[in-house]
């Protein structure tokens, strides 16, 4: 009696994304790839949490890992070309970063932003006492660090020349400026359902 086998591999089951990324909704973006304004934003709330917390890019990897989130970003490599994907980076590479990628990072984001929150508020207050009294803010020394530190990250890393429109910095009071506005985003997504509404902000103007 003969008996025939089947030589064909059984495919392996799906691997499901992890449950955290279902916390965000999915935006109505055509093919759910990320349009340029938002891979900008997301790009720049990381710099900022580089610019408060030294070692910030082994921060993302490792709540990649405590978030089941390795999937996704996998390593520094992988990591490096998600967020290279802006189109003001210098080493902008031509790859898309879809809407599951964009939501591992945000969900990063928040979740060290969580972690600096003290950090941030104090930072935004300082600001705040210095400008009422018109005293420069490179006067405290906590704020003046964060603000060289972003300032020599987005130097070093960014070409306005390829800013179509999207980012005006034309000099280092306009970068202390966004540094500033993006310590109150930061903050923002430290509140109540803060996550999900800056990621709702990244998608303003660009849904269907």
């Amino acid at each position: 009696m003969s008996v025939s086998a089947s030589l064909t591999p059984s495919s392996p089951p799906p691997v499901s994304p992890p449950m955290i990324l279902d916390t965000l909704p999915n935006p109505a973006i055509e093919g759910q790839i990320c349009p340029q304004k938002t891979r900008l934003q997301i790009d720049l709330i990381l710099l900022a949490i580089e610019a408060l917390e030294l070692g910030g890019s082994e921060a993302i990897l490792t709540f990649a890992e405590e978030l089941d989130l390795r999937d996704v970003i996998r390593d520094r490599v992988n990591l490096w070309r998600m967020r290279s994907t802006n189109p003001l980076r210098r080493a902008h590479i031509r790859r898309p970063l879809t809407i599951l990628e964009a939501k591992a990072l945000v969900i990063i984001a928040c979740y060290l932003a969580r972690r600096l929150t003290v950090v941030i508020r104090q930072l935004l207050m300082i600001c705040e006492q210095l400008n009422e009294k018109q005293i420069p803010l490179e006067q405290n020394l906590r704020l003046s660090n964060y603000l060289e530190r972003f300032r020599a990250h987005f130097k070093s890393r960014m070409n306005l020349r390829r800013s179509g429109g999207l980012l005006s910095i034309s000099s280092d009071d306009k970068l202390d400026e966004l540094a500033i506005n993006l310590l109150g985003q930061l903050l923002f997504c430290t509140g109540t359902a803060g996550m999900q509404r800056f990621w709702i902000s990244l998608f303003d103007g660009e849904v269907e």
